[in-house]
């Protein structure tokens, strides 16, 4: 069997894996529906005046697409890898021809579907409920796909090394939620202490939340890399860290555990 055979045979059983599990499609796509109708549709949104979300309702748009696209990942391959190591099944993998980075690749792929149709259901839901105006590019589709590898293979390294399910769907939120709201998604960067601003920085979903703001508020005022174009260049900076990451990601899958 060829690379790609292989990766499409794992991808395929990935994802019936995934619709068997009728509990995670549900809260999978539930969970943002929710986040949207309490934050976007009763507590709204009220530029002039103080508070948290002060700004214009599409501006909000990169901090819901970022509920799936960290969330999701992060919590899947976590528990995923985690599941896998707890039945010994990387034993089994390793007698198949399927090497790590195959299976890493085929995991993130289900993960990517997934988060397309939930990000297509926020879009719709953002509008719906909270009147946006949304300014479509494409490039959030590789704003979506490159910061799914990312969170994927991060979330793959946490399923390694922690010691159980439990452990990674607890690292990965102790993990995803201060980075969901210290990355320029919900909180904008006045809000945020003077010091605090450079860790900001250090964030994979600050890039992501800035560039998909750049490609969906038609009045955004988003920082470049360089002073270069926004939307490329932290599309730029979010390929590096994806790359990098699935790389140590593939590298911590155990051959056997």
């Amino acid at each position: 069997m060829t690379r790609v055979g292989r990766v499409r045979a794992a991808t395929g059983a990935g994802w019936r894996s995934f619709i068997r599990r009728r509990t995670a499609v549900f809260f999978t796509f539930f969970f943002p529906v929710i986040l949207i109708a309490i934050f976007g549709a009763l507590v709204q949104t009220d530029p002039t005046g103080g508070g948290l979300f002060t700004e214009p309702a599409a501006y909000y748009v990169p901090g819901y697409l970022a509920v799936v696209v960290l969330f999701t990942p992060l919590s899947r391959m976590g528990s995923e890898v985690a599941r896998h190591r707890e039945g010994n099944r990387f034993e089994k993998l390793a007698t198949t021809p399927l090497t790590r980075g195959e299976w890493l690749l085929a995991q993130t792929a289900v993960n990517a579907v997934i988060i397309g149709l939930a990000s297509l259901l926020i879009l719709a839901m953002v509008v719906v409920l909270t009147g946006a105006e949304i300014a479509l590019s494409p490039l959030l589709v590789p704003y979506i796909l490159v910061g799914v590898v990312a969170f994927c293979s991060v979330g793959a390294m946490l399923g390694s090394y922690t010691d159980s399910q439990d452990g990674a769907v607890a690292a990965s939120n102790a993990i995803g939620l201060p980075l969901l709201f210290l990355s320029e998604t919900f909180v904008s960067l006045e809000q945020l202490p003077g010091w605090f601003e450079p860790l900001v920085d250090l964030s994979p979903l600050t890039y992501f939340a800035r560039g998909v703001r750049a490609a969906t508020y038609a009045d955004a005022d988003v920082a470049g890399v360089a002073g270069l174009d926004p939307a490329l260049s932290n599309l730029a900076v979010l390929a590096v860290v994806a790359a990098v990451a699935f790389a140590f990601g593939a590298r911590s899958i155990p051959r056997t555990d």
